[in-house]
């Protein structure tokens, strides 16, 4: 193409929708999966129908949060810079933390790493900063517990680890994340001690094939499990269960309960429980219509109950709010379509077929790397339970071999959570 016929193609673009004679700016906090997909949607419709986006993220390096386990684990995951993953979107990447939200003067202060402080303004603003583990419930969770919320605590046990390899891990929380965590340690290091401890039993929200699978191969790397205990306090030489008995261990990963960041409770946001923003049906906050949530910092209300944090559910909110974002229209708009999920597949009951979210080519690359596990994320809904399971190296093991259920009747899906 010649650099006349490019210049003719660019006149033929729209251009920016002004808006009080600025810029209609769309400003999205958090560049995980959630994020990630919610602005590059947003910046393909701006592009034809005017706007700016902006892309805020405390790290230049896409989190992939669903990896956190291995990096634990010891485990060197590959570096994938956000400005690679939107080059060429028109996204505007800002590398800071958003310490404030001012809903009335719609700004938000974002802190570099350097300290330096910068005033963001915003027409719409959408919230997709995920959640951090709830270690403020049990005593001694947060001074002595690792968590999984960033590269740098998943980082800070694998050191552990490496110090004290023959030492055991006791790891808090049957869920998946538990799960994945024990059978990933246990596989990368062979010569300590790994014990799962739950209220349940490994994978409670799963299906009862499932489950057997699971504990066949927690048994079979060397997981030793222990259902229904509670942890009443976490010591620095282990974790104290209700009842007084103290489990020893040189390390505790805390893989239990969960708090949305506090960003939107501190801004007046009407939040629930675990401080995610309370949404409508289009994913817009129902105190203030301007700004909107995705992913773990939503409570996203279905007719089954409220959507369970996973990339499974997550991916396809970032997927919907893309396709909501956009200037105001010369016409009142219609009524917004409201957004439809289908009951967790082999959570609520037996699997059904739920609508496939495929991820820009970047952004795919990105989460969705060949691997012993699978491409966890591709065709989301469609390979359950996998799909609800993040792909991992060995001590994925744990977590492999699950197959999906006969697709079951309506009615057999609408049990409870």
């Amino acid at each position: 193409m010649t650099a006349a016929t490019q210049a003719a193609a660019h006149a033929r673009r729209p251009g920016p929708v002004l808006v009080g004679m600025k810029t209609f700016q769309i400003v999205v906090l958090g560049a995980g999966y959630t994020g990630l997909m919610a602005a590059l949607g947003a910046a393909r419709r701006t592009r034809r129908l005017g706007g700016r986006v902006t892309l805020v993220n405390p790290s230049s390096r896409f989190t992939e949060r669903l990896r956190m386990h291995q990096i634990a684990s010891g485990q060197r995951l590959a570096d994938r810079p956000i400005p690679h993953l939107i080059a060429g979107s028109g996204i505007e990447f800002v590398e800071g933390r958003a310490e404030r939200l001012d809903p009335a003067r719609r700004t938000i202060s974002v802190v570099a790493a350097d300290g330096a402080e910068r005033e963001i303004g915003y027409d719409v603003a959408v919230i997709a900063l995920g959640s951090v583990a709830d270690t403020v419930t049990v005593p001694g969770a947060d001074a002595h517990a690792f968590t999984l919320d960033s590269p740098h605590t998943a980082a800070r046990l694998a050191e552990r680890l490496a110090a004290e390899p023959g030492g055991t891990v006791a790891v808090v929380g049957a869920g998946l994340t538990g799960v994945e965590a024990a059978g990933e340690i246990a596989e990368r290091h062979p010569g300590g001690e790994v014990v799962l401890l739950g209220r349940e039993e490994p994978g409670p929200m799963m299906s009862a094939p499932a489950r057997e699978y699971l504990g066949r191969a927690l048994e079979r790397l060397g997981v030793r499990v222990r259902a229904g205990v509670a942890v009443a306090r976490v010591r620095p030489d282990g974790v104290e269960l209700a009842g007084g008995e103290v489990v020893p261990a040189a390390a505790v990963l805390w893989t239990t309960g969960f708090s949305a960041r506090p960003l939107a409770r501190e801004a007046g946001l009407a939040v629930d429980e675990k401080g995610r923003v309370v949404v409508d049906d289009t994913l817009r906050s129902v105190s203030h219509p301007d700004i909107y949530a995705v992913g773990d910092s939503a409570a996203i209300r279905q007719a089954w109950g409220t959507i369970h944090g996973t990339c499974q559910s997550g991916i396809p909110t970032g997927a919907y709010r893309r396709r909501r974002h956009r200037p105001p229209p010369a016409r009142p708009p219609g009524e917004a379509v409201p957004l439809r999920l289908l009951p967790p597949a082999g959570l609520a009951g037996p699997p059904r077929r739920g609508h496939p979210v495929h991820p820009p080519r970047r952004l795919a690359e990105a989460v969705l790397p060949e691997g012993p596990g699978g491409r966890a994320l591709q065709g989301a809904g469609d390979q359950q339970p996998a799909a609800l399971l993040p792909h991992g190296a060995a001590g994925h093991a744990a977590l492999r071999g699950l197959r999906p259920q006969p697709r079951p009747r309506a009615s057999s899906v609408n049990g409870g959570r």
